[in-house]
């Protein structure tokens, strides 16, 4: 029998409960183990639980039991989620974790405590949710070199870019619908502002191209500007808005990564993914195009990611999985400037549009005036801010621009 510790009971350290009470005997067939909760570690009291009985207030009862050979860390936050998870893995008790913000953070530096400890330091839930990902980049696809990853991280903006397009309603119409429906936090900023979708593009390129890519280092938008007239335009010109996080490798290895709101084509599958649903890209050299999908989020399908990794680390207590990246040194994250994209720029008035754009196609919203929009071939990203700030010094004022992924 293994015996483990659940540090938070919120939404999904109650799932994982859940999950490992109801599929207990498919679980020990599974894990070749039976799996016991021993601890949770939670600041309230849960007297009408069934197992009210394991609730603990003081970490350090977790910490000293040698009985307890994995922490389940599922509190969200960087700390004091970071130092539980850094004081377990010391102790000698592998992790795991759905917490995307300390993976993103801090992966690089808990993997190589875990190295160091021949443990385990397992995040399956971090980025999708209930959506395989990690597993499939670490294990599936190891036998490719893994160029460009880009997709829907994030339930919430979607659902709420969604409604806009099929329903007309605007941002702040949307936004609350998705917060009467549970989809939002009463502060949603993590959310709409590109946090969350940051996270989990860094975690996601750190895994692929084996180096740790940091949230402060790369740009990230999130909707909050995206208007109707803006969802007119991307269906005029053949597309949807979507907010995708993306990372590419360059050709001298270091890495181009953003979060932005994109107008992804309707040749794309991405263009047709709704609702709270997301869907991952992920490019390789030997199987090509791969796209992961499903919901991102919930408390069982987030439960589900977690209670597998919980399985997986039980049937290597003895042996250590190799998922680890190292750190990165300075100047390995590209600046937006020096990579190419294509590009939709809507502006006030009619005017001629300069030719530092290259070759461009025009865009006409049904019901919109005195406007002049266009979509760009792909261009350096540097050489389009130059001719945007040069249209702007020319008295035009700029409404949107948008990345175009075909």
């Amino acid at each position: 029998m293994v015996k483990i510790a659940v540090l938070g009971h919120g939404v999904v350290g109650s799932g994982v409960i859940e999950v490992l009470q109801k599929n207990a005997q498919s679980i020990a067939k599974k894990a070749a183990q039976e799996i016991e909760v021993k601890y949770i570690l939670d600041l309230r009291d849960f007297p009408d639980l069934p197992y009210s009985d394991l609730f603990v207030k003081d970490y350090d009862i977790i910490l000293k039991d040698p009985e307890v050979s994995i922490v389940v860390e599922v509190l969200g936050g960087l700390h004091p989620a970071y130092d539980f998870s850094k004081a377990a893995l010391e102790a000698g008790k592998s992790v795991v974790t759905s917490n995307k913000e300390v993976v993103a953070e801090k992966g690089a530096e808990l993997l190589k405590i875990a190295k160091e400890n021949n443990l385990n330091y397992l995040f399956e839930a971090s980025v999708g949710g209930g959506i395989p990902i990690i597993r499939p980049l670490n294990q599936c696809l190891a036998a490719n070199e893994l160029h460009e990853i880009y997709g829907i991280l994030n339930g919430t903006t979607n659902y709420i870019l969604s409604e806009m397009i099929h329903k007309g309603k605007t941002f702040e119409d949307a936004l609350a619908d998705a917060q009467a429906k549970g989809y939002a936090e009463r502060n949603p900023a993590a959310d709409v502002e590109g946090i969350d979708a940051c996270r989990k593009i860094c975690i996601l390129a750190s895994l692929a191209f084996g180096r740790h890519v940091y949230p402060k280092n790369i740009q990230a938008e999130g909707i909050t500007r995206v208007s109707l007239t803006d969802v007119r335009y991307a269906s005029a010109a053949g597309g949807a808005i979507k907010l995708i996080g993306q990372a590419r490798e360059l050709e001298d290895g270091r890495v181009f990564a953003a979060v932005s709101p994109c107008i992804v084509m309707q040749e794309n599958p991405m263009a047709g993914v709704e609702d709270v649903f997301n869907a991952i890209l992920v490019r390789g050299d030997a199987i090509g195009d791969v796209m992961f999908y499903g919901r991102g989020a919930g408390k069982l399908p987030t439960a589900s990611a977690v209670v597998a990794d919980i399985i997986d680390e039980v049937k290597h207590l003895s042996a250590r999985k190799y998922l680890y990246w190292v750190d990165a040194g300075d100047g390995f994250i590209a600046d937006h400037a020096e990579v190419s994209s294509r590009f939709f720029l809507r502006a006030e008035g009619s005017f001629e549009i300069p030719a530092a754009f290259g070759k461009v196609v025009p865009v006409c919203a049904e019901g919109v005036e005195g406007e002049t929009a266009f979509l760009t071939e792909s261009i350096n990203e540097g050489e389009f801010d130059r001719a945007r700030a040069a249209l702007e010094q020319a008295g035009v004022k700029v409404l949107a621009v948008y990345r175009v992924i075909d």
